[in-house]
């Protein structure tokens, strides 16, 4: 079987795709797997069926288990992670989410490509696995651990990710997003962000071709407060922390820590273009 599109006898997880988000997904892992079995001296079809290895994926991330407690009725946690690092190393996951995020926008009655964004960042605590030169300390929220920057488009679908040391600061995740998402996506030239984000950040968005735009608080109001256009990229960070995984940084590469955000990515904007419900903490959206 080439397309591992068959469907496993065992009982649904909730965290299983269904046929019509598999449908979005499978075209690019067929390819993929029929580049890989081209390259292959025997060119002989590999047996694991493709969805299941996917879904086991998805169910790690949305439940947050280590790889060797992946139910049994998954392909082996040795497999499993053997594509998940394949399509972690050659961009499938980042792929996946560009081209489900273009669907999303034009069901949304938006052009594919953006032409402005929304950046935040977030510093999460590491497990005990992790190694001490990929963390760090982000002295302004005191957390010991790894900060994740994305960048959104206004909808609140995510672009551009990048994951660094907490110790890193506003502006060089800044920098790095406005990079990636200006090679991704050409049309962007606007940029919302918090105070957090200096002057390197809005004169390296210039250089661009970026009008980055630093975003207040209202001097005059006290307590919590919408912001103009900063509670969107927010609003993205708590849909992709129901995915438990997430909960803390627990990769041992910040390769896998990034492939990790763009699977909840997909996770979300798959439901999003089929019409599906994803769970919130305040039900669905």
């Amino acid at each position: 079987m080439l397309s591992g599109c068959a469907v496993s006898d065992r009982k649904p997880y909730p965290s299983d795709l269904s046929d019509a988000r598999w449908a979005l997904i499978e075209p690019t892992l067929t390819a993929w797997r029929n580049a890989r079995l081209e390259r292959r001296p025997t060119g002989q079809p590999a047996k694991v069926d493709l969805r299941d290895v996917f879904n086991a994926i998805l169910y790690l991330n949305r439940t947050g288990i280590p790889w060797k407690y992946l139910p049994h009725d998954f392909p082996g946690h040795g497999t499993v992670y053997f594509y998940y690092a394949a399509w972690r190393d050659e961009g499938i996951f980042a792929q996946l989410n560009y081209d489900l995020t273009a669907l999303a926008r034009v069901k949304e009655g938006r052009k594919p490509e953006p032409t402005a964004s929304v950046i935040d960042t977030q510093s999460v605590k590491t497990s005990t696995n992790v190694p001490v030169t990929s963390q760090g300390t982000d002295a302004a929220k005191k957390t010991v651990g790894r900060k994740r920057g994305i960048l959104t488009d206004t909808v609140g679908l995510i672009l551009a990710v990048t994951v660094t040391a907490a110790g890193l600061s506003e502006n060089a995740l800044g920098i790095r997003l406005l990079d990636q998402a200006k090679e991704t996506y050409p049309t962007i030239a606007k940029s919302w962000v918090d105070t957090g984000f200096k002057k390197a950040v809005v004169e390296h968005g210039a250089k661009l071709g970026i009008d980055v735009e630093v975003v207040d608080k209202n001097p005059g109001t006290r307590g919590f407060h919408v912001l103009k256009r900063r509670w969107v990229v927010e609003r993205s960070i708590g849909w992709i922390m129901m995915h438990r995984r997430l909960a803390r940084d627990y990769e041992t590469l910040t390769a896998s820590s990034e492939a990790m955000i763009h699977l909840a990515s997909i996770d979300n904007v798959a439901k999003r273009i089929t019409d599906e419900t994803t769970p919130t903490r305040r039900g669905t959206y």
